[in-house]
Parts: C-alpha cells; structure tokens; sequence
C-alpha cells in the first residue's frame, strides 16, 4: 500500500508548471499523487514521499499507455480516484508553414495521449462506481488564436471528448469535467513585454490568473462537493473571455 489509504490521483505533466500546481494543490489537499511526465523535477521531488510518486514516461508512446496504467495500479490498494490529463503542446506558427510530424505531435500529445490514458484508467473506476476526470482545456478552444489553429483543434476535441464521455460513464458515479486556463502568469508570460503583454492584460479585468487558480479550479471538481458537475467547462482566465 502506498500513503495511508489516500485517494490517489494521476496527474500527468506534473513536473512543471501547471501541472506541478495541481500536483501540490492535491497533494495539500490530503490526496495521493502519481505524477506522470518525461522527467521529475527538483520541485515535484521535493514533495513528501508518503504523498507522492512519479513515474518517467513519455506520452507519445501512446502503445505502452496501457502498461504504463499496469505500473501505477500494481502498488495501489484501490483503483484510482481521479485523473488529470494536464500534458500538452503548442505549436506557435501558421498552419500552411507547419511541418507534418508537428501537426501529428500535437494532436498525439494533446488528444489522443489523453482519451488512451483515460480508456485504460476508466476501466478501473467503472468496476469501483466512483472517479473523477479532469481535463485541461484552453480558451483558445473556443476563442481561437492567430498561430495556434492546430492546438486549437486539439483543445476543442477534448472539449467534446469530455462532454460525450461524461453522458457514457457519468452512471457509475464518474465525472468527467475540463478546466480551461486563459493567459496565466509563468516565466513565459513574465518574459513578454510591451504592447503585446499590454494587450493580454488589458483583455483581463481581474489581471492574469497564476497556476494555483487554475490548480484550485481542479481541486474543486475532485471534491464531494462538485459529485452533481459533469460534463462542463471551468473558465480561469481572470474574465477575459468574458
């Protein structure tokens, strides 16, 4: 058994950024992680071993998913309560000028990584009648962005994954929910200046979110509290799309 009997939760790349937000926000929360990505951080390693667990693996090889699913199961003494598919990518260029095997990097990593990972753990939650799901989103899924048509469409397609899946599983007890930051406050943000920061900022009347709103935004749809949502999308973009 690993922890004291925690409900355990997947995060996947919680290694940096957001997803070590929402890794830290659940682990302070009282669940157990097991972050997923290529490599662990100083950060996520840092973190209290009775709470937390990482394993190195590489979304792309979206055929060793299932043995991936087996790896984190084995030690667990109950099927996974949730699962956060956080990892994604962005391509910043215009489609007509983007090369093939980026196109199919984004729409490996950013969907299909997701629904494959979410096949295998949902089977387990499905036997135990009880699970959450959560899926990061972006605004741009629905506001669009000059450069980014294909991570866009990525986005999109996992708004409506996360739609369908809640009305298939939603049954058994399980939800099935997305968190859709805006612009947020992170070293790429903080290193934009000028008229182009102006501009992000000035879209939002609350001023730019950090990782924690967002991250708080996930812990939400884990709690007993959020058992009657499903099925929808969380906006934390301090009112930008407003």
């Amino acid at each position: 058994m690993i922890g004291d009997k925690q409900d355990t939760v997947i995060v996947t790349g919680a290694a940096k950024g957001l997803g070590l937000a929402i890794s830290k926000t659940l682990i302070d929360a009282g669940y157990l992680v097991v972050g997923i990505g290529r490599t662990i951080s100083p950060e996520f390693d840092a973190f209290p071993k009775r709470a937390s667990r990482f394993i190195e693996f590489d979304l792309m090889k979206v055929n060793e998913i299932q043995d991936l699913v087996n790896r984190i199961l084995d030690p667990l003494d109950a099927p996974p309560y949730g699962l956060v598919n956080n990892a994604g990518t962005g391509l910043d260029g215009l489609l007509a000028t983007q090369h093939s095997t980026d196109i199919s990097r984004v729409l490996t990593l950013n969907l299909e990584a997701p629904m494959t990972l979410t096949k295998y753990v949902v089977r387990h939650m499905l036997k135990a009648r009880r699970g959450r799901i959560v899926n990061i989103s972006s605004i741009i899924a629905r506001t669009g962005f000059s450069g980014l048509a294909v991570y866009g469409a990525s986005k999109a397609g996992i708004e409506g994954f996360t739609r369908s899946l809640s009305r298939e599983v939603g049954r058994a007890g399980i939800t099935v929910n997305c968190v859709a930051p805006g612009y947020m406050l992170t070293d790429m943000t903080k290193g934009l200046s000028g008229s182009k920061l102006e501009s992000i900022i000035r879209r939002a009347p609350l001023g730019l979110p950090e990782t924690q709103h967002a991250a708080h935004a996930v812990r939400y749809l884990l709690e007993p509290s959020a058992e009657k949502t499903t099925g929808t999308i969380i906006t934390v973009d301090g009112g930008a799309t407003a």
